[in-house]
């Protein structure tokens, strides 16, 4: 689309990808994948973050899926002059699986790029239908974002999330009830979930606790293998709390934050009197490895109504069914507000399934979470 026209015109059109990599046989074989989806289009492709620039002076996309190792200019050199070009503008990393990388990514991440994607090696791409769906259903809802921010000018942010997130909804209809709050017991641990600007809502929420709480906290964030590792070393660093990548076996201890490994799905199970880690690589749920859903199921059977669930941004309905076991079995649930999220989708779905005590901008989160967690007494 030429940047003079209005971005009205474009409402019904195939939302419009740019794919920036150095590797001519990546670049064929992300097209092809993206193109799968009739309402998908890669309009211009890019060997280096410099002609990426170039072309995004005189065209306009939807979504920008960007490599980090690339030559004349890299990812993370290239993605803030990016977003200066254009602020509205999703971006996607797609790196391989290597520790470097995955640091770089998360410094993508917390730069403004929206999402990442472990890249599998070209002679496994065609095989990974993992990997090709991830990319679609991110280009797809990313792109939902873009264009009604465009379209809206900023002035509905929260109706424009909800599209993006897939729940279609005119904001005046869309509204939801919250619990009656009884007195409740302080929980006994607490559940975090996230994906889509999970990573830097995670690193927000726990530098605003200051300090640790007496409970353990388990995180689930849809990250792959090793970006969880990072993820974990970046969130004790910035927030001064002890938090690291959970491991199967170890014992659970108050005042810890466990990241689940990406692949892994990380439960809880009794032994005795105390209570660990167990660590699986059953079926993803919701199209997902570590999912939310096990997570919450898991607590729930060790810990009974002694938990409290926060399910922040990201998209997709992950842990929505597991927020309704916390709930049935006498837990509390927390949810990110709209305005705040950078996709509505599943604290979303637990909000309009009226699971949520408090649905909550981001940045009274920790306050409200050490509200509960600091609680001493209490009858359900």
């Amino acid at each position: 689309m030429a940047r003079g026209k209005p971005v009205s015109a474009e409402k019904d059109a195939p939302i419009r990808v740019m794919v920036v990599d150095d590797s001519a046989v990546i670049r064929s074989f992300l097209t092809r994948f993206i193109e799968e989806d009739k309402n998908l289009k890669v309009s211009v492709t890019a060997g280096n973050g410099e002609v990426a620039l170039s072309l995004l002076a005189r065209q306009q996309v939807d979504v920008l899926v960007l490599d980090i190792e690339m030559p004349v200019m890299d990812g993370l050199t290239a993605l803030p002059l990016i977003l200066k070009v254009d602020p509205d503008l999703q971006v996607i990393i797609a790196s391989t699986l290597t520790k470097e990388n995955a640091v770089i990514t998360m410094k993508c991440l917390q730069a403004g790029a929206a999402e990442c994607l472990a890249k599998p090696q070209s002679q496994d791409m065609t095989s990974s239908d993992a990997f090709k769906r991830n990319l679609v259903e991110k280009v797809r809802t990313l792109g939902r974002l873009t264009r009604h921010r465009r379209r809206t000018s900023g002035r509905d942010m929260m109706a424009l999330k909800g599209e993006a997130a897939g729940n279609i909804v005119p904001r005046a209809e869309k509204k939801f009830s919250l619990r009656t709050e009884t007195v409740k017991l302080a929980p006994d641990v607490i559940a975090v979930g996230s994906s889509t600007g999970g990573p830097q809502a995670l690193m927000q929420f726990f530098s605003d606790l200051k300090k640790p709480l007496r409970q353990p906290v388990l995180v689930t964030q849809h990250m792959p293998a090793t970006f969880t590792a990072i993820l974990a070393d970046h969130i004790a660093k910035q927030s001064g709390l002890v938090c690291r990548e959970a491991v199967d076996g170890e014992m659970i201890r108050g005042g810890v934050i466990y990241i689940a490994p990406g692949n892994y799905h990380m439960t809880v199970v009794q032994e005795g009197l105390q209570k660990k880690i167990s660590l699986n690589q059953e079926p993803p749920e919701n199209f997902c490895r570590p999912a939310v859903d096990p997570m919450l199921r898991s607590l729930v059977s060790a810990y009974g109504k002694k938990i409290l669930a926060v399910i922040l941004t990201g998209m997709g309905a992950d842990g929505k069914k597991g927020c309704e076991a916390v709930i049935d079995a006498g837990g509390m649930v927390l949810a990110q507000d709209e305005t705040t999220s950078v996709v509505w989708g599943m604290p979303g779905a637990v909000a309009m399934a009226g699971l949520c005590t408090k649905v909550m901008p981001l940045g009274l989160m920790a306050q409200e979470v050490r509200g509960y967690a600091d609680k001493t007494g209490g009858v359900s």
